[in-house]
């Protein structure tokens, strides 16, 4: 009998759209543009958080805001942060993420638009709590969405990148908001940075889709390991784990604590650093707000350079514990120790090299909390644990302009209301980091939840 000489069926349109079946070179790429779209997304995102620090000295003299008022306002955007990743948690595991963010990016967008129009307090008040209900679950979701691009050995480095955006933001915004402040008046920012969200989320309509590594035996398939892995173990590392026994795990606690005070250490920057500046330092508003972007250049280089730093570690066979954990405990140590040695130092230019140093490596905490807490369940229940845990640590965004606000109004002068809140902050970070360092053991907890063999 001839021997049948039809060509291969073509490829079903499906298969060409999904990335498990791409060339692993396409596949990286595409992974990185992704990555850009959302560190772009994160930037805007902490743009519209770093705006009401850098206007605050125009804001409260044109509307009669007491430093108490404004501490308060200041920890509007975050009265709704916590519930919003409570409520996204469920869905993150169900919704594709690239819904999820646009969604986000378009909430945010049109919270400005009060602000504008109104320019009171109220109006603020509720520009802000909306704010807040639309950025709650982005950092998460944003995590989640890099990692199911790149395998587990190489995720570290890009979802670092994407992480930075909590730093390039302000770098990149915060001369330019100073500008259009002093050029426009304060409400024009406003409207700037909606319009920056409102293009944002047409491109993303055009680059956003979901990564193929959805599990580790998916991880497996894509990268030709499934023969050389050991199926009992990657079964165990996809089994359910009940939430309550993660959040019980010591590594799930101080992780997410070191981000819980690098998270007030960060709005007590973006709310207050640029007010310092001015009512203590003496500069006026446009460079106050080019000397809040030093501390967050520094941010971006360290959130990229310790998750990378993870990522070399741990491909030289270092356990996460050591790899990851250590890093996150001697970085909120770090932070600490430069916070209180700004806080006494001598001269100002001491105390703003500190401060560089300080307030710049705490959002450097979040991308290496996300590693170490992501390690306490499994992927396909990662996106909720991850919601939960950005719910708890970005609370000390709620509380921490609150605090400064009151320590700030009842000193004796505001020099000293901002020397104790900053020795507060310091002292703080530097003991959570102690406990960290010796605390933290992704392998010991693993196992006494069965995700590994």
């Amino acid at each position: 009998m001839a021997q049948s000489t039809a060509a291969p069926p073509a490829p079903q349109p499906a298969a060409k759209n999904d990335p498990a079946t791409w060339p692993a070179r396409k596949r990286t790429a595409y992974g990185w543009t992704v990555t850009v779209m959302l560190l772009v997304l994160m930037m805007i995102s902490w743009a519209d958080k770093a705006i009401l620090g850098i206007v605050a000295v125009p804001l409260m003299r044109d509307l009669g805001i007491t430093p108490a008022q404004f501490g308060l306002l200041g920890s509007a955007v975050f009265m709704l942060f916590g519930v919003a990743q409570f409520v996204a948690a469920p869905i993150a595991n169900k919704v594709k993420a690239k819904w999820i963010l646009l969604a986000l990016c378009l909430i945010w967008s049109i919270a400005q638009v009060p602000v504008f129009l109104f320019a009171s307090l109220p109006a603020l008040w509720f520009s802000r709590l909306l704010l807040g209900a639309g950025e709650g679950p982005l950092a998460p979701i944003t995590m989640h969405a890099v990692y199911k691009w790149f395998p587990a050995r190489r995720s570290a480095t890009p979802a670092a990148l994407a992480s930075a955006g909590v730093t390039l933001g302000i770098v990149a915004f915060a001369p330019v908001i100073a500008w259009v402040t002093a050029e426009f008046g304060w409400k024009s920012t406003f409207v700037f940075l909606g319009i920056i969200g409102i293009v944002w989320s047409v491109m993303w309509l055009f680059v956003g889709k979901e990564g193929p590594y959805t599990s580790v035996q998916a991880e497996h398939a894509i990268e030709g390991t499934t023969a050389k892995g050991d199926p009992a173990a990657a079964a165990a590392a996809d089994r359910k784990i009940n939430y309550r026994k993660s959040f019980a795990t010591p590594t799930w606690i101080l992780s997410v604590l070191c981000s819980f005070l690098g998270y007030w250490t960060f709005t007590v920057a973006m709310t207050w650093l640029p007010a310092y500046f001015e009512t203590v330092v003496g500069t006026t508003t446009q460079q106050a707000g080019s000397l809040i972007a030093l501390p967050a250049i520094w941010g971006a280089i360290a959130t990229v350079g310790l998750s990378w730093l993870t990522q070399v570690l741990g491909n030289r066979g270092l356990p996460t514990r050591i790899s990851r954990g250590l890093v996150l405990g001697g970085a909120t140590l770090f932070s600490g120790a430069m916070v209180l040695l700004g806080t006494l130092a001598a001269t100002q230019a001491l105390a703003l090299v500190c401060f560089t140093f300080g307030f710049g490596t705490a959002p450097a905490l979040f991308a290496l909390t996300y590693l170490v807490a992501s390690e306490t369940t499994s992927i396909g229940q990662r996106g909720a644990l991850l919601q939960i845990s950005n719910a708890v640590l970005t609370a000390g965004g709620l509380f921490a302009p609150m605090v400064v606000g009151l320590l700030v109004d009842t000193a004796a002068t505001p020099a000293i209301g901002y020397e104790n809140s900053f020795l507060l902050t310091g002292g703080m970070l530097t003991v959570m980091g102690l406990l960290a360092c010796f605390g933290i053991n992704q392998q010991r907890d693993r196992k006494r939840l069965g995700l590994e063999v």
